[in-house]
């Protein structure tokens, strides 16, 4: 794991992300990252204020095993499934770091201080039993800074206004599409609903959207290269940004309604939009760049390590970079779907990618500790 010195030392950027209106996270979180002081460092620097997490970040911590032996061999020990021992890790790490992050929480009202943790992305199709794992997720971790991760699929969307009519706070993840983002908005404005008819608190619950960035690119730059003509290649890099910046247009617009700001005056927080995939996954194009042009004020952005520290040595945060491209967005956009390319198809197909990259990821996480809990079970006898 790389050091997080070059964040701590070089804040320039970052506190200038954040004087915009941009809350900083870390996407990723693992025991050792927890028991070194690294997590706290960061926190303490400013340099983020909030944690998401995945099931690929987890898989990737917990499936090296580094800082996991003891509490893997204490498990073996009692004889527990493979469920409730990844359950056990993951609500772990995400208690002691949500405990790391209390004070921001406290600070920011509850805003930021944020810690997010994902329903078994098993359950992605399923309704109720998503429900019953956000539940149990906010139990097992039992401190108010959690936020429950629900995917914004079509059986997601009626869990999140049923979990947020409950009075617990909501991480929607994997939007890709502006149709299903306005879905998730009007499914956590009937939540808020849902919680004022029950007598539950609205300023206690709060509620990000994750718009996945990079992967959009990833795609559709796919299908630009194939075509190979100087109009479609003229167009490689924009869709990314381009569905983003109306992504932003969306919140503006909901939450400027009648309907919410009826629920504001109850005391009511918005649901803001988190940049989520914010990695630059071409090499071509700069490694700050879905940072750098999706500045906005009551956004977050959720980072990489590598983005971070890129950020920080050398992001150039130049005030808001959203707002005032909208029309250019629509025209970028527009522009690929005359060359063939299905905006529809190609949200579908990465959220239907995003959902499987986490079942999948997900499945090797529950056998890599399978086979420790196998092994330290026969060491112990």
């Amino acid at each position: 794991m790389s050091t997080v010195t070059e964040a701590i030392a070089t804040p320039g950027a970052l506190k200038r992300l954040a004087d915009e209106g941009v809350s900083i996270w870390l996407d990723d979180l693992s025991r050792k990252r927890i028991t070194s002081g690294s997590l706290a460092e960061l926190v303490a620097s400013g340099s983020a204020v909030g944690v998401t997490t995945n099931p690929s970040i987890f898989q990737a911590a917990i499936g090296s095993g580094e800082g996991y032996e003891e509490q893997l061999a204490d498990l073996a020990v009692r004889g527990v499934t493979v469920d409730e021992a990844v359950r056990m890790m993951t609500t772990a790490d995400v208690r002691a770091a949500a405990d790391i992050l209390r004070d921001v929480y406290d600070a920011t009202g509850g805003r930021d201080g944020r810690v997010s943790i994902e329903v078994d992305p098993r359950l992605a199709h399923h309704t109720e039993a998503t429900v019953a794992e956000a539940k149990q997720l906010a139990w097992l971790v039992d401190r108010p800074n959690v936020m429950i991760k629900i995917p914004a699929t079509k059986a997601g969307l009626p869990a999140i206004t049923e979990v947020i009519g409950l009075g617990i706070s909501v991480n929607v993840t994997l939007i890709f599409s502006l149709e299903r983002y306005r879905e998730v908005m009007a499914a956590y404005l009937a939540g808020l609903e849902k919680a004022l008819e029950r007598g539950v608190d609205l300023s206690g619950i709060h509620s990000v959207a994750s718009f996945f960035v990079s992967r959009v690119d990833s795609e559709i730059d796919k299908r630009l290269t194939a075509l190979g003509t100087d109009e479609a290649l003229a167009l490689k890099g924009r869709a990314a940004l381009a569905n983003a910046r109306l992504a932003y247009e969306a919140y503006e617009e909901v939450f400027a309604s009648g309907r919410w700001q009826a629920l504001a005056e109850a005391g009511a927080n918005k649901q803001r939009p988190l940049w989520a995939s914010t990695g630059v996954k071409d090499p071509a194009y700069k490694d700050t760049l879905y940072v750098d042009e999706l500045v906005a004020p009551g956004t977050v952005n959720t980072m990489p390590e590598a983005t971070l520290n890129a950020v920080a040595d050398h992001g150039e945060i130049t005030g808001d970079t959203v707002t005032g491209g909208y029309e250019q967005a629509r025209a970028d956009l527009a522009a690929a779907e005359r060359l063939g390319i299905s905006y529809d198809e190609v949200v579908q197909q990465l959220e239907d990618e995003g959902v499987a990259k986490f079942e999948a990821a997900w499945q090797e996480l529950l056998d890599a500790v399978a086979t420790s809990l196998k092994s330290k079970g026969a060491d112990a006898r």
